[in-house]
């Protein structure tokens, strides 16, 4: 593991399990929390940076992370309209690796979607796949974008019905979902942050996207 690890996202599903998991291995390593408020769980050692969205480039240049994990995600009804969506799904995320190449990070790992394409007809998946070519276009050393199905698991600070009533049907649909179509399955966010772990530990270089089975495979 790296010497410095920057998890930005650490309040949504997957970036708390994450802080968690970590924060409970009492991991020697240095562990940094950038977010837009405060983080209100026990922390360990970890080093808190609440700022501005604005400001995080700079705080990213004084960290100087070497492994950056994105976990920023919204949704169309918290974000309020596309143009909201997009900042922060896509450019923000473009600009913290932006900032973490500059400020040279090795690895970047990120949360993406299943069929992040930015020449898909849906906007999200657009939005997805317009912020995957953001991140390689910065050329890391090793890259990787994790493309989850429906995840699932306790969210504690939204309401999301949709979803909700999609996880509750979930069994079912995965039972219909075989061969090239697994892709799509429901997944545990604790099985993505187990295998953000196990990603934290490989440097070979290149560029990876992990789907369902992937990331099965790592936990």
């Amino acid at each position: 593991m790296a010497d410095k690890i920057l998890i930005v996202g650490a309040t949504g599903l997957i970036g708390g399990l994450l802080t968690r998991n970590l924060v409970a291995q009492g991991t020697d390593k240095q562990l940094h929390l950038l977010l837009r408020r405060p983080y209100r769980e026990d922390v360990g050692k970890a080093k808190v940076h609440v700022q501005l969205q604005e400001n995080w480039p700079a705080t990213i240049a004084r960290i100087k992370p070497d492994i950056v994990i994105s976990c920023l995600g919204s949704t169309m009804k918290k974000a309020g309209s596309k143009a909201e969506f997009a900042a922060v799904d896509r450019d923000l995320v473009g600009a913290v690796a932006a900032a973490a190449k500059a400020a040279g990070a090795q690895q970047f790992i990120s949360i993406s979607s299943v069929m992040a394409d930015s020449s898909a007809s849906s906007f999200y998946l657009k939005t997805k796949g317009e912020a995957e070519d953001l991140l390689r276009a910065q050329k890391f050393d090793r890259l990787d974008i994790i493309r989850p199905g429906l995840l699932r698991g306790e969210r504690t600070n939204e309401n999301r019905l949709g979803e909700s009533l999609a996880i509750a049907a979930s069994p079912l649909m995965d039972l219909l979902l075989h061969g090239k179509f697994r892709r799509y399955r429901s997944i545990l966010a604790s099985d993505v942050a187990a295998a953000i772990e196990v990603l934290m530990a490989n440097s070979a270089p290149g560029a990876y996207v992990h789907e369902n089975d992937a990331v099965w495979q790592m936990v």
